[in-house]
């Protein structure tokens, strides 16, 4: 007899028509009620779009959804046992998050409930004075350099810094800032981010107010 694999978690298409069903929408009143277009969602419903970070907090905002389901990292569902998930990284589809420090790239966020969080990121603060308070989160993080250099500041230890193919495994809860090295203008670095504890989404989300 074959063996039936467990279906994966559901996306964030799926988590949007059963949304809609539970709801009783169609898909124009679901676009009048969050702002997004029909076409966008008609995208993400099929699994061909993901949205921006800013989208998607439109989307929470107005739908009266919380952001970590919306990024399935959190779930009160017992979680069921997984034989086989893949998702393929793309830059294009990622979820988007600007801020005065960083570009951050979320990927593979169709993936529910992953157990780690793969970021692409674009450095371009200058001194950790600029950067402001070093942050803390749950959890660990790998970093690894693809461009530029880069300046690691945490709360226990001397700055190093980094070059392109360098990398740096931390505590996340310890107080910690990426910078630019001098005489470089921009770094890009992926980072993978994972927690045994709950709600590492939320934090890292926070991060960005």
């Amino acid at each position: 007899m074959a063996t039936r694999l467990k279906p994966e978690q559901p996306t964030l298409g799926a988590l949007l028509r059963a949304l809609r069903a539970r709801n009783g929408w169609t898909l124009k009143e679901m676009s009048v009620k969050s702002g997004i277009p029909v076409s966008t969602l008609s995208k993400v419903e099929h699994d061909r779009l993901t949205l921006t970070y800013d989208k998607l907090l439109q989307l929470s905002q107005r739908l009266n959804i919380r952001m970590s389901e919306l990024f399935a990292e959190n779930d009160s569902v017992a979680e069921a046992p997984v034989t086989a998930r893949r998702s393929i990284g793309d830059v294009d589809r990622a979820v988007r998050v600007n801020t005065p420090n960083y570009d951050y790239y979320y990927l593979c966020t169709e993936l529910r409930r992953k157990r780690m969080i793969p970021v692409i990121t674009r450095v371009r603060a200058k001194s950790v004075e600029a950067f402001g308070d070093l942050v803390h989160h749950s959890g660990e993080e790998f970093i690894y350099v693809v461009s530029g250099r880069i300046v690691v500041h945490t709360e226990f230890y001397d700055p190093v810094t980094l070059d392109t193919g360098e990398s740096i495994y931390i505590d996340s809860n310890m107080g910690h800032a990426y910078v630019t090295a001098e005489g470089c203008d921009e770094a890009v670095v992926l980072g993978v981010c994972s927690s045994a504890e709950d709600g590492l989404m939320d934090s890292l989300l926070n991060l960005h107010g």
